[in-house]
């Protein structure tokens, strides 16, 4: 395997097997940690060729901070929009209720597609050396770092579960809540908008909501929730009629409704609250991302909190000969944070969607933060955007 010489100051993951599971953000952003630290590094993915699936993403601070640290702050300038503010509005008659400016946040607050930041890391990744194989599922998890493949059994000094919400490394790992449904469906699509503001927009309705925010090709990403009774279905990849999209929104906005008509081929997904995973590693085997910690949509943490995640275990491997010590040492100092992000969004779930005189006053709050104190509805996520993995780990 070739290996870049570019690599950091490593420790005890030098010379170290390291086998990841899946080829997400999360994974591809573990596979170059470990590479750069001087492991040998492998990534196996269930897809037969890279996906670009999945719109886009929004890289908060904290998430960058980590791809910068990974040298790759020029590469995010070229495939990203820099936000510049976050504005709530009432969907129903189109009303801003404030604008909440993001200001000269270092790193900055970033609008990408999630196949662009896939092909980033993946140059990155060959860069280091990492092999990527493609069509190639993992059946299941042995002792010692033993996985099972179509091209037959392997085993690695660290395997790592990067394989999302239906992660089989999850269920080797110990006994799995049984998922809940959190009475939401989502969509996702994008339209064609080259003169979109560089903001993150929430239009609330109740009982639903959109976010809406500009790419870097001139496309509008688009994520729309609607409170459901039932759903049977979960997963991110179910086509769609754009009728019913439309449908769920046609009380609101004029300029709402026409966004929506522009839609062609939306993805819709039931979304389920899972417990955070009791234990993220067993033997040689650790979880990472949404197999650790699978997240609600509602508060653009996702890919950050794996991104956060994939530092923090190869810093913490690095640091030690003992994998069971670095191991727990990871799940100790991610597991805190990861539950009180989760519950953060599981609150804007609520809030986004309220009703009544619920809603009056919401918006009447909103619109008074706007005008007197605007930092403060930004601030009271300082513990979040401003934290520093990097840093402490």
């Amino acid at each position: 395997m070739k290996k870049s010489t570019a690599t950091i100051d490593v420790g005890a993951n030098a010379g170290r097997s390291v086998a990841v599971i899946g080829g997400g953000i999360g994974g591809l952003t573990a596979a170059l940690c470990f590479a750069r630290r001087g492991a040998d590094v492998e990534i196996y993915e269930a897809e037969p060729a890279p996906s670009t699936f999945g719109a886009g993403l929004q890289i908060t601070p904290n998430g960058a901070r980590v791809l910068e640290s990974l040298g790759l702050a020029p590469h995010l300038d070229a495939i990203s929009v820099r936000a510049r503010a976050v504005v709530p509005i009432d969907a129903l008659n189109g009303c801003r209720l404030g604008r909440f400016a993001l200001g000269d946040r270092v790193p900055p607050y970033r609008f990408m597609s999630r196949g662009d930041l896939a092909r980033c890391l993946t140059k990155a990744c060959d860069t280091h050396g990492v092999s990527i194989h493609h069509a190639a599922p993992v059946s299941g998890y042995g002792p010692d770092g033993v996985f099972h493949t179509p091209r037959g059994s392997k085993q690695a000094d660290l395997v790592i579960g990067a394989d999302g919400l239906q992660s089989q490394a999850r269920l080797f790992c110990g006994l799995v809540a049984k998922a809940a449904f959190t009475g939401q469906v989502a969509w996702r699509a994008t339209v064609v908008a080259p003169d979109a503001a560089p903001e993150a927009r929430i239009w609330m309705a109740p009982g639903r909501h959109i976010v809406t925010y500009p790419l870097k090709d001139g496309r509008l990403n688009i994520v729309a929730v609607q409170e459901r009774a039932e759903w049977s279905a979960e997963g991110w990849n179910h086509a769609d009629d754009p009728a019913n999209l439309q449908a769920a929104f046609a009380d609101c906005c004029a300029g709402l409704r026409q966004m929506l008509d522009d839609v062609t081929q939306p993805r819709l997904w039931g979304l389920f609250r899972h417990a955070v995973a009791q234990n993220w590693h067993k033997g040689r085997l650790a979880l990472l991302g949404d197999a650790a910690h699978p997240t609600l949509p509602f508060l653009a943490q996702g890919a950050n909190l794996a991104i956060e995640d994939a530092y923090v275990l190869s810093a913490a491997c690095d640091a030690t000969l003992n994998l069971d010590s670095g191991l727990a040492r990871y799940q100790a100092l991610r597991r805190p944070r990861v539950e009180r992000a989760i519950a953060a969004a599981n609150r804007n779930a609520v809030n986004y969607h309220l009703s009544g005189l619920h809603r009056r006053v919401a918006h009447q709050g909103l619109q008074l933060v706007s005008r007197i104190a605007p930092g403060a509805f930004l601030g009271r996520l300082g513990w979040l955007y401003d934290h520093d993995v990097t840093a402490i780990s």
